[in-house]
């Protein structure tokens, strides 16, 4: 059973209108609301069958009539401090939820079946949410207000989500036959007593460092040791308390815990089995919200005494949330417990292990709590949500390169009975994958296929998208290759076409391709990879790295200069490039893009433009090299877009799939970025996507919205041409880009 103290979604006043409790109804989606007087006093309950109830019986209807006009008046409740088996035994499956009142019956709770939410703060715990990390400083501050808000800032820049103390009532906390310092102790707890007494932060002091946190946006959490404690840290308004391994067995004080109506984060360390669940009953039987943390109290402990896999069956005691508090050295047992289902991981943390204080050689340095945090948030990203396995974007390239396709063993003419004996297997992987062999053989082929060239899907399926003439707002074209640009140029009435090279596209002469004049324009994509593995990058930070780029690029330019001439509508072709801004391990910090801006600006000014001009494209946050990920860090933040076009009068090609990419990673709206970046558009790769990596896809098979994108880019760009730049849209004739286009028409 849960009780929800955060009441709000589930109430309202009597005297507001039908509409605005039929709203709460939508959005609470338990299909009611409580009614309450302005005192807070429960009056009745407003269901959706009270209200068609209520909607039978009027002549007129009126969705701004009170709420109490249409709500129930009986209705069934309980006093917040009734026994939990009374509260659940109201539960049923005609009532789903029951509100508790307090002893002037106002509303203060509602109970419903399930296991209770644990949020802290604005933070939720649960496994579809990210790790919740806490850093436990404890006792490191040894004493310093500085040196413990010190640690808080090293704790934030670390990646923490939490900075976790502790506070001790050492008058009521320890026995007083011993000095404070603990003489006449034995000796394990003669040093912890003393350093105890030298190094506590005062009570003043601690609230200072708390407010400090919330300063500076990091949630304060603390372990309190004792009621006197507890009753500080409560009345301060301490989001959540962390429950001490030590205190797992102290009934007294888990059950005051329990009592302040507050999340807990409890570790099970120098517990037995029989020992936690005991606290989880006593827990449930006072509706905790509360986490089971694993911990084995040693410092440090050794890997063969922590046994992570108990962490399922912890799960299963507690029927809550789990995670990990570690005291072994190194950061591998947490990232792992991660993988393993932990959702909170606690680790020691410090400036210098060699400071006095057992917890120092147990706690982890800023840089290596900050590689702790990475790993956990890489862990988190692979563990995916189980769903069905589908093939990655990287995966799809590397199987068009590694893989293997059908292929005609014979030239075919249209009409030909296809048969075991004309289809061989070959490589690359661009057409139909072997084990489709089956639904060839015995189709009848609708076109003409010359020995070695590929079976596609279009010649085993129904449905075939041709060209045919379209009719858009503005120039249209499809993505080219040398061999294939006489084909498609005839195929349509299309206004442009835009030619992919590659690197050795520059070794050949453009004019045996294109051996006569037509009547289109002419755009040209330079290659983004180049001989020996060269990716263009004209902000690299080796110069002779960028230079080759800037050689590389005269290259392009060169044969966009011979290929002009061919295209009647050309004036100054475009010339689409990958400025660079890539890197290999992690993207580079923020402050450190103006200087790569302004390298790209310094190579584009040795690039001789005359006839031509340079477009830079929008970019992802992860492209494809190689058929594998690396980081991107320019044109993709569309503030720093414009002030490039504003400095040095460029323009761009806007791609709709990179730049939908690139708003869902930062969380960016996608919207505004159009408004802002499309008047500084030329020309426009029109595009689904999905995700943060998933670019190039067909038209409706992704996330953008086409109609917002075709109405924004009337008005802010009205005059840019585009292409359907489809991932493997050229092949079966350019099906894909016909395809797109087709579904675009209705838009632009």
């Amino acid at each position: 059973m849960v009780v929800d103290r955060n009441i709000s979604r589930y109430l309202v006043f009597a005297e507001e209108g039908l509409l605005t409790a039929l709203g709460k109804i939508s959005e609470n989606r338990v299909g009611l609301v409580f009614v309450v007087a302005d005192s807070g006093a429960l009056e009745g309950v407003l269901t959706d069958g009270d209200f068609r109830r209520w909607l039978v019986g009027q002549e007129s209807i009126r969705l701004d009539r009170p709420v109490s006009a249409a709500m129930n008046r009986e209705f069934v409740s309980a006093r917040e401090n009734a026994p939990l088996e009374r509260i659940e035994g109201l539960l049923s499956e005609h009532i789903k939820l029951v509100p508790l009142l307090d002893g002037q019956g106002r509303l203060v709770a509602v109970a419903t079946r399930g296991r209770p939410l644990l949020r802290i703060g604005d933070i939720v715990v649960d496994d579809d949410a990210p790790t919740f990390v806490i850093a436990e400083i404890g006792n490191n501050h040894n004493g310093s207000v500085e040196l413990a808000m010190r640690l808080v800032d090293e704790a934030i820049a670390a990646g923490a989500n939490c900075a976790k103390f502790q506070m001790r009532s050492m008058k009521s906390l320890y026995r007083t036959s011993t000095g404070i310092r603990g003489e006449g102790e034995d000796l394990g707890a003669e040093y912890t007593l003393d350093l105890l007494a030298r190094f506590q932060l005062g009570v003043d002091e601690m609230l200072r460092v708390f407010d400090y946190c919330c300063e500076r946006g990091v949630l304060p959490l603390c372990t309190p040791w004792d009621p006197d404690s507890l009753a500080v840290l409560d009345r301060y308004g301490i989001k959540a308390f962390k429950v001490a391994s030590a205190d797992l067995t102290n009934h007294e004080l888990l059950d005051l815990l329990a009592h302040t109506r507050k999340p807990l984060i409890c570790s099970t360390g120098m517990s037995t089995e029989a020992e936690i669940a005991d606290a989880v009953r006593l827990l449930r039987r006072r509706a905790a919200q509360f986490a089971l943390l694993h911990c084995n109290s040693t410092y440090p402990a050794p890997f063969k005494d922590i046994h992570l896999r108990y962490l399922d069956r912890l799960r299963q005691i507690g029927d809550c949330p789990v995670g990990y508090s570690g005291h072994e050295r190194g950061t591998s047992v947490a990232i792992a417990a991660v993988a393993m289902g932990a959702r909170i991981v606690e680790k020691h943390f410090t400036l210098d292990r060699g400071m006095e204080g057992n917890d120092h050689r147990v706690s982890l340095l800023p840089l290596e709590f900050s590689q702790m945090v990475a790993g956990i948030r890489e862990v988190e990203t692979a563990m995916g949500n189980g769903e069905t396995r589908a093939i990655t974007q990287g995966e799809l390239m590397n199987r068009e390169v590694l893989g293997k396709s059908l292929v005609a063993a014979a030239d075919l003419m249209p009409g030909t009975l296809v048969t075991e004996d004309v289809v061989a297997v070959r490589s690359p992987g661009r057409g139909l994958p072997p084990y489709r062999k089956r639904d060839l053989v015995g189709k009848v082929l609708l076109r003409q296929v010359r020995a070695g060239d590929f079976f596609y899907p279009s010649d085993v399926e129904a449905a075939r998208f041709e060209p045919r003439p379209f009719r858009f707002s503005r120039p249209f074209g499809v993505p080219v290759r040398y061999h294939d640009f006489e084909t498609i140029a005839r195929a349509s009435n299309l206004d442009l076409v835009e030619f992919h090279l590659s690197y050795k596209d520059l070794e050949l002469d453009p004019l045996n391709y294109v051996r006569e004049s037509v009547d289109m324009d002419v755009v040209v994509h330079a290659p983004e990879l180049f001989a020996g593995d060269h990716l263009m990058d004209l902000c690299s930070p080796d110069p002779a790295y960028r230079a080759r780029s800037i050689s590389e690029l005269d290259r392009v330019v060169n044969t966009t200069r011979r290929l002009a001439p061919r295209f009647a509508r050309a004036t100054r072709p475009l010339i689409v490039i990958n400025a660079g801004g890539f890197t290999l391990d992690a993207p580079i910090p923020v402050e450190q893009r103006a200087e790569r801006y302004a390298l790209v600006a310094a190579a584009l000014r040795e690039i001789d433009a005359e006839g031509v001009e340079i477009i830079p494209q929008t970019m992802p946050p992860f492209p494809w090299h190689f058929g594998g990920q690396r980081f991107h860090n320019l044109f993709m933040d569309a503030e720093e877009i414009v002030a490039f076009a504003r400095e040095h009068g460029t323009r761009y090609c806007l791609d709709v799939s990179h730049s939908k990419l690139a708003c869902n990673h930062s969380g960016a709206s996608f919207a505004a970025f159009l408004e802002v970046v499309s008047p500084h558009a030329a020309h426009l790769h029109v595009v689904d996507a999905r995700g943060v990596d998933g670019e190039g896809l067909q038209i409706g098979s992704g996330e953008v919205d086409f109609g917002m994108v075709s109405e924004i880019a009337r008005r802010a760009c009205p005059d840019a041409s585009f292409v359907p730049e489809i991932w493997q849209g050229h092949k079966s004739g350019g099906a894909g880009f016909w395809e797109a286009l087709d579904k675009l028409e209705r838009w632009f």
